[in-house]
């Protein structure tokens, strides 16, 4: 079992910056694929970033590109994302995700591919 814990959102303006961050404990960190998603009301929950184990490849969803840097820390157990220039549709609950992988390099995107998942935190976004 892998317990994620996210922490970091909150009310942040439009073109500020806010920083996530998920601690894992549970299992060995660097054996899994780190991801963000988030899920606004009414809408599905849509992947946001994803890191690979060894944190050297990373991939992002097309409405955050160039706006968000997601990050981790192995000795750590943390997986971080920067959020800089926000947007009022940013504003969603965000979650962690991790995927046991059995590459260092791979990004995982799809959320039904992941194993754990945290509870979440809300970011919501002012214009």
């Amino acid at each position: 079992q892998v317990q994620l814990v996210e922490s970091g959102g909150g009310l942040v303006q439009a073109g500020g910056s806010l920083r996530l961050s998920c601690v894992a404990s549970g299992r060995t960190f660097s054996d899994y694929a780190m991801g963000w998603f988030r899920q606004a009301p009414g809408k599905e929950r849509e992947f946001v970033a994803g890191i690979s184990r060894n944190g050297e490849n990373t991939r992002y969803g097309d409405s955050v590109k160039g706006r968000f840097t997601i990050s981790r820390d192995n000795a750590g157990h943390t997986v971080s994302l920067q959020m800089d220039s926000p947007k009022p549709e940013d504003t969603a609950v965000y979650y962690c995700a991790a995927k046991q992988a059995k590459w260092p390099q791979t990004v995982v995107t799809r959320q039904d591919q992941y194993d754990y998942w945290g509870q979440g935190t809300q970011v919501t976004v002012s214009s």
